[in-house]
């Protein structure tokens, strides 16, 4: 691991090397801490680089204003100050932190921000020793004051002091947790894990915006399964989406139907394989098809009844999961496409079910399409993923289903525009053939022309002219349209 990093740390960019040179040239410390310091014994170059400094932010920024071809101060709240350069085809992107020492009020979202005066004092007010560990520059002088290394070989994630004062300094570690399990495949040790199972309400105090941005990461990570299993086993889930805990409790004493819990886990993991490449339909990691895939059954809680014959039933769980998906996920703040999207895809993730059991029509297939829009070709992965029966047969039979479908669009898409069904006529040649101006009556005649193009494919302008004038004639109006 040391030649790994000697070999990473070494090839850092010139441009950092010279900017600690800078700093001490000017009197300051400068070191590369956290993230980039634990990729690079894990023979992983990160693409931006962390610093620490005995510089305030007032001597960093001056410093970094001349090093930099630009730099900004968003963080200066919490002494960091941000920079870019480009060197030929270097472009290097540094933040450089006044070393600090934080702790969280009991009744503040927010930390208190006190800078301190000792790299080994910022190191110690880190999440976990992976990340306390540090490189003097530009002198490259390993620092590891909690054996970070040690741990770093062992895959542990252990807090540089003790677990209980870690998270209560700054709750968010917790997930941070959660979240390093999932990114690194590393395991909590045995005191972390402790004091998050006694302290996960204590993460009630963070932002929603902090906890959504850990969350995110999490589900972004090559391991999300594993990390969202800490959530809910140490109860961290109960607080910042309760939804999925819920699931544990959809299993029967009678195991009349599975374990909805693992189910979504499964149904995750399945999904993420189905991502794409860079240039595919849906490039990975995609948060979108990953929140519905982790989601899409949280409506059963709600619905689930017991029938006299003996089984369970789920009715309308689509539809109640898919208000539930849209309050969590506004709950914690994300974007409006997001949550319109994912509670789209909880909405329609049923829509497919019943198909390889009846020819659809194709307009039902036409209806699929739309209803789906730009986001089909995640409905398509969800739909494929939400089968995780054990049932070779049964998997076979829904695949080839699917299949079918698939097909059938494709075959409907090289003679009709499906992503952009449109009336064979537009409101202004509505109007036109009616009489008519601007007003209600456009929308009601566009919507059927709207639902008859569903129903039969696309028309010639005579055939949807005469519907139209049919329909017309059969409403309740005065005057008749021109012939």
């Amino acid at each position: 691991m040391r030649r790994r990093a000697l070999e990473v740390l070494t090839s850092l960019a010139p441009a950092a090397l010279e900017l600690g040179e800078a700093f001490r040239a000017a009197g300051h410390e400068l070191a590369l801490v956290g993230g980039p310091v634990r990729d690079a014994f894990l023979g992983r170059t990160s693409a931006d680089l962390d610093f620490t400094t005995s510089a305030t932010p007032d001597q960093t920024q001056a410093l970094l204003a001349t090093w930099g071809d630009t730099h900004w101060d968003i963080g200066r709240a919490f002494g960091t100050i941000g920079a870019a350069r480009q060197r030929g085809g270097e472009h290097t992107i540094v933040e450089v932190t006044t070393y600090r020492t934080d702790a969280y009020d009991a009744s503040s979202r927010k930390p208190e921000v006190v800078f301190g005066d000792t790299l080994e004092g910022d190191l110690s007010r880190r999440d976990f020793t992976v990340n306390s560990m540090a490189v003097r520059l530009p002198e490259l002088t390993f620092v590891d004051p909690f054996d970070g290394l040690a741990d770093l070989a062992r895959g542990t994630l252990r807090t540089p002091v003790a677990a209980r004062q870690s998270f209560d300094d700054d709750p968010l570690r917790m997930m941070r947790g959660a979240r390093f399990v999932a990114q690194l495949g590393f395991t909590l040790d045995d005191a972390a894990r402790a004091a998050i199972e006694d302290m996960h309400e204590r993460i009630t105090i963070v932002s929603a915006e902090r906890v959504r941005d850990e969350l995110v990461k999490l589900l972004m990570s090559t391991r999300p399964r594993r990390g969202l299993e800490v959530l809910v086993d140490t109860g961290l889930a109960d607080h910042v989406l309760p939804e999925l805990p819920a699931l544990r409790l959809e299993i029967d004493e009678h195991h009349r139907h599975k374990d909805v819990y693992q189910h979504s886990l499964q149904v995750l993991e399945q999904a993420i394989a189905l991502e794409t490449g860079p240039t595919g339909a849906v490039p990975g990691p995609d948060l979108v098809l990953r929140l519905a895939a982790l989601l899409h059954d949280v409506g059963k809680p709600a619905t689930r009844r017991f029938e006299d014959e003996g089984g369970v039933s789920f009715h309308h769980h689509e539809m109640v999961g898919a208000k539930l998906v849209a309050r969590r996920l506004r709950a914690l703040r994300f974007d409006k496409d997001t949550v319109r999207a994912v509670a789209r895809l909880t909405e329609l993730h049923l829509r497919f079910h019943g198909y390889g059991d009846r020819s659809w029509t194709d307009s039902a297939v036409r209806r699929y399409v739309t209803d789906a829009g730009p986001l089909l070709e995640r409905l398509h992965r969800l739909t494929r993923s939400d089968s995780t029966t054990r049932n070779r047969r049964k998997a076979a039979r829904l695949s080839a289903a699917y299949d079918d479908l698939e097909v059938r669009i494709a075959v409907l898409r090289e003679h009709e525009e499906l992503a952009a069904i449109r009336p064979d006529l537009d409101g202004a040649q509505i109007m036109s053939i009616l009489g008519i101006g601007p007003g209600p009556v456009v929308g009601a005649a566009y919507a059927f022309l709207l639902e008859l193009r569903m129903e039969r494919g696309p028309l010639p302008e005579e055939a949807a002219r005469a519907a139209l004038v049919e329909w017309w004639d059969a409403r309740p109006h005065e005057g008749a349209p021109p012939q």
